[in-house]
């Protein structure tokens, strides 16, 4: 006999960041453990790592992570980046035989940089790097960008994420911030493209929940060129963060502000005027950046992490601290699990975000080192 699920988990997916906030590297064997402990949020439907700091022999140039269906759609990508920027080096990302891992596409990365005289300032260069990225997913047949952005890469897949960590052999890579999800059902299908993190430039995010505002944000991000082609709601909350950020100039509070805007209700109640100013301007100015439906996101960037949730916490995420490390996870056993017990832990509030900055002098040595 035919039986149904007895219920559905209204909290699932897993999601984990570690940010070491002194800029120092560790392997993925830490945030491996993290989601270890997550592994009934996940289905076996998709899994996958962002690792920031693994490429400094690279640092100053941009790292693409592509996934091409096959041979002739990697040899299309091969053909065409030469044309839009120079391409300082490629190899085939390595991997290893894993037993749960099947039918994984052709990954490759490419180190690339706009030439010099070509674009003046980094801003432009992000442009047009932003532009290959679109160009690509939507343009040249079966070939999609994975992550884009300098000194960082998504490593993702279909399957849990221990064996989409051995099949990486992340334990070869070091980074400074790690962040990680595993995947349960939701409105889309599993496949390798379709697995988190989803990323643009220097953003990542991992997402816990559904966006049922996913017609409204897709349309908003579009009108500004980007193009959603990865066939899931979460892809467009990585272009909201580059959009906002760096396009717009926002700060991180503003950009998840805007994503999460209060209800007009609790505005109007807002008792100090220049407060309820502000939050009437956003949500006048930022209409289709508001994320509506639960959500949990874990976003990186070349100087931290940031964390929130949606306006009613429907979906939960903890931020806990231990030495010079900092902490995020759906659950607080993942975080113990990596190290043992943290100094301080707590929720994060609803639609308030809470961000987690490399040190001060670690950035500038970073900016300088660019």
């Amino acid at each position: 006999m035919h039986r149904l699920p007895p219920f559905k988990i209204p909290a699932a997916c897993g999601t984990a960041g570690i940010l070491d906030r002194t800029g120092r590297r560790f392997n993925g064997e830490d945030i491996v453990r993290a989601m270890a402990v997550m592994r009934e949020r996940g289905n076996g439907l998709g899994a996958g790592f962002v690792a920031y700091g693994i490429y400094p022999d690279h640092a100053d140039d941009y790292a693409l992570h592509i996934m091409a269906m096959d041979r002739d759609g990697l040899q299309r990508v091969m053909e065409f980046l030469p044309q839009v920027c120079e391409v300082v080096a490629h190899e085939e990302i390595p991997t290893r035989r894993t037993a749960t891992i099947h039918d994984e596409p052709v990954l490759w990365r490419f180190f690339i940089r706009v030439p010099e005289g070509k674009l003046d300032g980094k801003d432009e260069q992000d442009y047009l790097v932003s532009d290959v990225v679109m160009i690509i997913n939507q343009q040249v047949e079966g070939a999609y960008v994975a992550s884009s952005g300098k000194n960082m890469g998504i490593f993702k897949g279909v399957g849990f994420p221990e064996p989409i960590a051995e099949f990486y052999r992340l334990e070869d890579y070091e980074g400074h911030l790690w962040v990680s999800h595993t995947r349960f059902p939701t409105n889309t299908g599993g496949w390798w493209g379709g697995a988190h993190p989803f990323g643009l430039l220097e953003w990542s995010i991992v997402h816990n929940g559904e966006l049922s505002s996913y017609g409204v944000n897709k349309r908003y991000v579009e009108a500004f060129g980007y193009a959603c082609t990865l066939f899931t709601d979460s892809e467009v909350i990585s272009y909201m963060f580059d959009l906002l950020c760096r396009r717009h100039k926002l700060s991180i509070d503003l950009a998840c502000l805007a994503m999460a805007t209060p209800e007009w209700e609790d505005i109007d109640r807002e008792a100090d005027p220049e407060r309820r100013a502000l939050l009437t301007l956003m949500r006048q100015v930022y209409a289709g950046a508001l994320l509506n439906g639960p959500f949990a996101v874990i976003a990186g960037y070349n100087g931290g992490m940031v964390g929130f949730c949606d306006r009613l916490k429907l979906r939960p995420l903890t931020a806990a601290e231990k030495g010079d490390r900092s902490y995020l996870a759906s659950e607080e056993a993942a975080i113990w699990a990596v190290d043992g017990k943290p100094e301080v832990s707590w929720p994060i509030d609803a639609g308030k975000p809470v961000v987690f900055n490399l040190e001060e002098e670690k950035v500038a040595s970073l900016a300088n080192s660019r």
